[in-house]
């Protein structure tokens, strides 16, 4: 491996940023990575599925990729998503992403509509192929939307088998039960089993041995003062600030999505519009307005952060 740091913490999934007009809005895309800089999380994650990647072209990634990973400048590092159902691209994407910087890369299992899928050989020979093209680690992502099953034997002997293999991002019911799982089957050779899903069971896989956590950008600040909390042994505090955090995240997991955090970036200012591309569509009014009356309420960082604007290209 490259990189023998092994990564943990907080890496939020980072918003790609849009006009009105659905065009990509570079402008704002820096100001959210300086948001995120400045709440103290510790890696940033690009072009994943709340970062509406399905709804990119391959040339806006490349640019959005570029545009990140640039605003970055080296403060935290960066992880790029490069799913896609070909091993033979998903090395591409992956390939280019360590080019370009990346310090990880992120993956969901091959899938495709509701029914193509591939076996538990057909996944080893997915994540070998990118491992081969690659050197810097993989974590894979155990998301409900691929509708792949990934038990955790399956996870941890991908661990074990392909060295590159070092992250797990676990979003699937009963998450804690199959991170314990993963880590005491894989042991050394998952030093980097992650929480997901906005952090709305971050408190059992933190208690699972989950060492990091991949939420979305709303409450990045949040997520920051758990973990630091959890790190440094106070668990008390820990679940406290969760606990009192908790009403808006399951509010944001299960009434808005990733416009949660879009919404908010553009009530705050962070970023122009909270435009996404049809055939997504706007949270309703209600729903709306209760997202921001949740924020009004508990006063995050990002409704009140202004950093300098970044120079637009």
């Amino acid at each position: 491996m490259s990189d023998s740091k092994v990564y943990s913490g907080v890496f939020p999934i980072a918003p790609t940023t849009f006009r009105d007009d659905e065009s990509i809005d570079v402008e704002s895309q820096r100001r959210a990575i300086d948001f995120m800089i400045a709440a103290g999380v510790d890696g940033i994650c690009i072009l994943a599925n709340y970062s509406e990647q399905f709804s990119l072209t391959d040339a806006e990634r490349d640019r959005l990729q570029a545009v990140c990973i640039e605003q970055a400048n080296g403060r935290v590092p960066m992880i790029v998503t490069t799913s896609h159902f070909s091993a033979r691209i998903a090395a591409e994407r992956s390939r280019s992403a360590q080019e370009a910087g990346a310090a990880m890369v992120m993956m969901m299992p091959p899938y495709h509509g509701a029914t193509l899928r591939v076996d538990v050989e057909g996944l080893r020979r997915f994540f070998s192929t990118v491992a081969d093209a690659i050197d810097i680690p993989i974590m894979i992502q155990d998301a409900p939307m691929s509708g792949t099953p990934l038990p955790a034997s399956v996870l941890a002997e991908l661990a074990i088998e392909i060295p590159n293999v070092q992250y797990l991002k676990v979003e699937s019911p009963k998450a804690a039960d199959k991170l314990k799982a993963v880590i005491e089957i894989a042991g050394d050779a998952c030093p980097g089993p992650f929480d997901g899903e906005e952090g709305i069971t971050l408190i059992p896989d933190l208690e699972a041995g989950a060492t990091g956590t991949m939420p979305s950008a709303m409450i990045p600040e949040v997520h920051v003062d758990i973990l630091r909390r959890w790190q440094t042994g106070d668990r008390e505090g820990a679940r406290d600030v969760w606990e009192s955090w908790l009403p808006m995240i399951h509010y944001e997991n299960r009434q808005c999505g990733l416009l949660a955090t879009k919404v908010l970036m553009k009530e705050g200012g962070v970023i122009a519009s909270d435009a996404v591309r049809a055939p997504l569509t706007p949270l309703s009014p209600m729903i709306r307005a209760g997202l921001i009356e949740h924020a009004r309420r508990r006063n995050p960082l990002v409704t009140r952060w202004s950093g300098d604007r970044p120079s637009a290209s």
